[in-house]
């Protein structure tokens, strides 16, 4: 369990602070100049305040969903590149349409990192399942297999007695996709009776690896580790042989914040990801990636200092739509800083026979509880809609990072 990628990992919170304080000012200057897009969304940004973690929340964040505007309107990649596109590496579709582009460089996704922690070596095959058309997920894992010193079988998806036959003759140790895909080739090896057992370990990514499909991977000797990415961001963080969280990647920022909101919240408490990667060809300050999360507590038990998070805990977007109206987290956020005593707050959507209920409850201190009406007529205005206010005791909601829950049944 003292096995690292690199000295990056078992850094100290001091050492990783310091670098930080270098590197943050000089992404922010670059992007400044170099990026039209943010040149605009940073006007007014003094470069050098910024240098923690903290001092990013005070910047806008740049959510995954405007990516396919601000592309549309301001092509190819919405003006976030510093350098002209010809002179990056690859360029990847993903569904939206959105485009991400890469620099032609050693691991430019650093995915080499949850390999490593997920038990790959050197020379060891990769069967490689993720996908190499249009999106990014196939390049991603055989650029960092390559960092890693592994040679890849360039699978792709789908063709599944194809991917037994490969795996049957190379005899690959590692897996790289999804676990859904590698239940499903383990199944038709099983029913052509083909040895497929030379795979050992796997790195698996783009959807939940449920513990009981991991139990079912472990009793026919594979161990499987998650990660999360995405595909404009690269790798984000990763499972290591604790199985304790995720642990932020080293060239990843990761913050949780109140969904539809810039706002931090506690160490624990349930928001959305957003993400700064220190990349200076293509610039992603501040990415709100649409996933929930959490921050744990403390390092990693394999030494890994980089703070963890939970993984993958559902998504932000809560929108709804009450009365013919669209009700936004943001709007919820609004009415929260109008009133300093509520600590949290959730709007709850139900149904009173066919009509539209909305109701705000409120965590508030013990002896705010007169607000209500105050807060219902806050409601009224920022959402443009009459609401009921339920004051609760602090601690009271559910720790899910949920702002909007839609109870409603449309079945």
């Amino acid at each position: 369990m003292t096995d690292h990628y690199d000295s990056l990992e078992t850094r100290s919170d001091a050492e990783r602070a310091r670098d930080l304080a270098a590197r943050l000012p000089q992404l922010i200057r670059v992007a400044q100049t170099k990026s039209p897009h943010y040149a605009a969304a940073l006007k007014g940004v003094e470069a050098n305040a910024i240098q923690s973690p903290a001092d990013l929340a005070a910047l806008p964040v740049l959510r995954k969903s405007s990516l396919i505007g601000l592309q549309k309107n301001a092509p190819p990649l919405g003006g976030l590149l510093t350098q002209p596109l010809a002179d990056m590496g690859f360029v990847f579709q993903s569904p939206g349409p959105i485009y991400e582009a890469y620099p032609r460089r050693p691991d430019p996704a650093r995915f080499a990192r949850a390999m490593f922690a997920a038990g790959f070596r050197r020379g060891e095959l990769v069967h490689n399942t993720y996908s190499y058309h249009f999106t990014p997920a196939g390049f991603m894992t055989e650029s960092s297999a390559a960092a890693l010193g592994c040679p890849v079988f360039a699978a792709g998806g789908g063709q599944t007695e194809l991917q037994v036959e490969a795996i049957a003759r190379l005899k690959p140790v590692c897996y790289a996709g999804t676990p859904s895909f590698l239940n499903i080739i383990l199944e038709k090896a099983a029913e052509l009776h083909v040895d497929v057992s030379s795979i050992r370990k796997g790195l698996v990514s783009a959807e939940p690896l449920p513990p009981s499909l991991r139990a079912s991977f472990a009793a026919r000797g594979i161990r499987l580790y998650q990660c999360y990415g995405t595909a404009e961001l690269g790798l984000v963080a990763y499972e290591t042989v604790a199985l304790q969280g995720l642990t932020v990647d080293e060239g990843a920022i990761v913050e949780i914040v109140r969904p539809g909101s810039g706002d931090p919240v506690p160490d624990g408490e349930v928001g959305e990801v957003v993400v700064t990667v220190l990349n200076t060809e293509y610039p992603l300050i501040r990415f709100a990636t649409g996933d929930l999360s959490a921050v744990l507590e403390g390092p990693c038990p394999t030494g890994r200092t980089n703070r963890r998070i939970k993984g993958w805990m559902g998504r932000a977007d809560q929108t709804t739509k009450v009365r013919g109206m669209f009700v936004h987290p943001e709007q919820v956020t609004d009415v929260i800083k109008r009133h300093a005593e509520i600590r949290r707050a959730r709007l709850v959507v139900t149904s009173d026979n066919h009509h539209d209920v909305m109701t705000l409850h409120c965590e508030v201190e013990r002896g705010a509880e007169h607000l209500a009406d105050t807060i219902a007529a806050s409601v009224r205005d920022i959402c443009k809609l009459r609401g009921e206010v339920q004051i609760v005791g602090v601690g009271t909601l559910p720790n899910d990072g949920k702002v909007i829950d839609d109870q409603r049944d449309f079945k």
